[in-house]
């Protein structure tokens, strides 16, 4: 896990429950996201406003840049939480190969699940969303692992991109 910048650090330390659905989003948390998204890259950006479920948000800047991995695979999850399992997968199919799918399947296994593909998971999600199960807490903690994954991938290039400017 990258370090984070203090920002985002704090952001991200603030107590919020994960949510399979569209969830609700932090309100008091609107004016430090807006500042903090700001600050980095919007791939970053798009992953913080989701975390925070502000989905609509989190959209707008997936729409960007359409066809661009990092873009599209946030796009694919807001998606999913909608739900729109339709369209989830219609992301899942523009992100084709990613990085973070192959950690995916290394890692979840760490919390309980043997993740195939992003499809797949869209209909465990569809499946246990708000049934109170343990299977929903299972699919949380991956739903969380893949947020993780993710995110720190997206900062990693922000921070690359930042110290290539320093240059």
């Amino acid at each position: 896990m990258p370090d984070y910048p203090k920002d985002v650090a704090r952001l991200l330390a603030e107590p919020h429950s994960v949510s399979l659905g569209p969830g609700t989003p932090n309100e008091a948390l609107r004016a430090k996201l807006k500042a903090t998204s700001a600050a980095i890259l919007p791939p970053c950006a798009a992953g913080l406003w989701l975390r925070f479920d502000f989905l609509d948000e989190s959209h707008s800047i997936c729409q960007t840049a359409e066809g661009v991995p990092d873009y599209d695979f946030w796009h694919a999850i807001m998606h999913r939480r909608e739900p729109d399992a339709f369209n989830s997968k219609y992301w899942w199919r523009r992100v084709g190969a990613h990085p973070v799918l192959e950690q995916l399947r290394e890692r979840a296994p760490e919390v309980g699940y043997a993740y195939t593909t992003p499809e797949e998971f869209v209909d465990f999600c569809e499946k246990v969303r708000d049934t109170g199960s343990t299977d929903e807490e299972l699919a949380n903690r991956v739903q969380q692992l893949e947020w993780q994954l993710l995110f720190d991938h997206c900062l990693r290039s922000d921070l690359r991109c930042t110290l290539r400017g320093q240059e």
